[in-house]
């Protein structure tokens, strides 16, 4: 989920990389226009902010899953090699520089930063990274796409690594910077699947979890910050709040009313029609992301109904991407309709496969059904209110279904039942979920890679986005990407809906917040 922010407001371009790098270099200028409304507050340490998230994390492992709400609690405990500025360049973070790669492109030799401590007491060393990047890439789905790609992985004395690859793979050192089902750094004493201890390097450490009240971190005075200025997720972290109580709350007006009565610091993913009354309260600051991200459907191409190619494409042409997005976020200025997964005037805009998007074309379907044999098999829709825009495209999705000859079997749930369910091919056949656009088109949605929900896998995807990941040219890899985008509007393993726009809330006393795809609470303060 993509988040920028320009004063009260997020801002988040139409989903076009450049434009978007715009918009959130504005961010950190954003930043200062906030902290001017309350005088330039000069930060202090202390306090206890209260957040409030959509609910309850499945799991505090960042590589066991890919749900934002687990990269944005773990994020403060545990970092990574590597990391995004302002503008999305990869930047350093646990490595010392960013690494030294061999004229072939096969060999990266990346060095660490020494006296970095963990939350245990003990200084971080290679055997610690190399360890942690294993787990990743054994149990992550976007860490078991790159282990295709890895022909080693070693330590290189206490204090540098090696990876060597098979042949070139232009989107490693973004895979290592993306805070979501990431490559996070752990001591190595404390790996276990599934993990009973979080320790990591970050601002903040882990203290205590009470299910369905909270998730409590506290500052750890042992960090070991970078130098260099604060800059999107890169650059020096100071961790001044005492305490960050991650709390679950499911219900979107609840969170609404808790932002109005000064409850919660913090409160993420509001619904739109809640922006007007935001905006008018004087202890509150909405925060408008325009757009923050694209809603996607996720198929199931491993048990069911929709193994079937056809079937997908049924699926594909019944559905009317304009009223999904219309009942999901009402008045059009919180969404848009796009079919190419980049915009215009980016590198990886591109019109292939496109035909086939939010036609709502029925007639088209129900042909598709009839070729397709379909037997009559209710289709199990996965969804939540939690997310509420996702519950209201799942009712106009069931209608569009029903009109192309597809049984319905709609299954709402809570969000972390949601997540725990996608595992289990049985339970589903399709999920409405939501994602960030992000630099490299390989990171967003995890379905590109492998093992993710959906279990998409073909010789088609597996030719393109092969070609797509050897390719270092930036120019070369946008035409690339178009291959990768028609063998995804042809085998339909998920289906984007449109990009949308978001709202979210903070206190007024909540000081030095810079909006970002995963929101992160170091540099920011509570105004006394």
């Amino acid at each position: 989920m993509f988040r920028t922010a320009i004063r009260s407001t997020r801002c988040h371009t139409t989903p076009t990389f450049r434009a978007r790098l715009a918009v959130v270099a504005l961010a950190a200028a954003a930043a200062i226009a906030v902290a001017t409304d309350s005088a330039l507050a000069a930060p202090a340490k202390g306090g206890a902010a209260n957040i409030a998230m959509i609910g309850e994390p499945q799991t505090l492992d960042p590589m066991a899953s890919t749900a934002d709400l687990v990269g944005i609690i773990t994020q403060h405990i545990y970092e990574l090699l590597y990391t995004f500025d302002a503008n999305w360049n990869v930047t350093p973070m646990l490595a010392e520089s960013m690494p030294a790669i061999s004229k072939d492109g096969l060999v990266y030799t990346i060095p660490l930063r020494k006296g970095v401590k963990f939350h245990n007491g003990k200084e971080m060393t290679s055997d610690d990274v190399v360890a942690s990047l294993k787990r990743w890439l054994d149990t992550a789905p976007r860490g078991k796409a790159v282990a295709k790609e890895i022909k080693s992985l070693e330590a290189k004395g206490p204090n540098s690594i090696v990876i060597t690859l098979n042949r070139p793979y232009a989107p490693l050192l973004a895979h290592l910077a993306l805070p979501n089902g990431f490559a996070a750094i752990m001591a190595k004493d404390s790996i276990a699947t599934p993990l009973t201890q979080f320790i990591g390097t970050g601002p903040y450490m882990f203290k205590e979890r009470k299910p369905d009240q909270y998730v409590q971190l506290v500052r750890y005075d042992g960090y070991s910050a970078r130098k260099e200025p604060a800059s999107g997720y890169a650059g020096k972290r100071e961790a001044w709040i005492d305490e960050l109580r991650f709390i679950p709350v499911p219900n979107a007006n609840t969170r609404v009313e808790g932002s109005l009565s000064g409850q919660y610091q913090f409160a993420d993913l509001l619904p739109v029609e809640s922006y007007a009354r935001l905006e008018n309260a004087p202890n509150v600051k909405p925060v408008l992301t325009s757009p923050f991200g694209f809603p996607y459907l996720v198929l199931n191409t491993k048990q069911g109904p929709l193994t079937s190619v056809t079937l997908r494409q049924a699926v594909e042409a019944a559905l009317n991407n304009a009223d999904m997005m219309g009942a999901g976020f009402g008045d059009p200025k919180f969404y848009t309709t796009e079919a190419s997964h980049y915009a215009k005037n980016t590198p990886f805009y591109s019109t292939a496969g496109t035909e086939n998007y939010g036609k709502g074309d029925a007639k088209k379907a129900a042909t598709l059904v009839a070729n397709g044999k379909y037997d009559g098999t209710p289709i199990k829709i996965l969804t939540s209110q939690q997310y509420d825009f996702h519950y209201r495209m799942a009712l106009v999705m069931a209608e569009n279904l029903k009109a192309a000859g597809f049984k319905i079997d709609m299954q709402v749930v809570d969000w972390s039942t949601l997540i725990q369910r996608r595992n289990d091919p049985a339970l589903w056949d399709i999920y409405i979920t939501h994602s960030a656009v992000l630099p490299d088109p390989t990171l967003t949605p995890p379905q590109l890679g492998d093992g993710a929900p959906g279990w998409w896998s073909s010789p088609a995807k597996e030719a393109a986005l092969s070609a797509l990941n050897a390719e270092a040219d930036p120019k070369k890899r946008g035409a690339l990407w178009g291959n990768v985008q028609a063998v995804v509007f042809t085998e339909v393993p998920y289906i984007r809906v449109g990009y949308f726009n978001s709202v979210t809330a903070r206190s007024p006393k909540l000081e030095g917040y810079v909006a970002m795809p995963w929101p992160f609470f170091w540099n920011t303060w509570l105004d006394k």
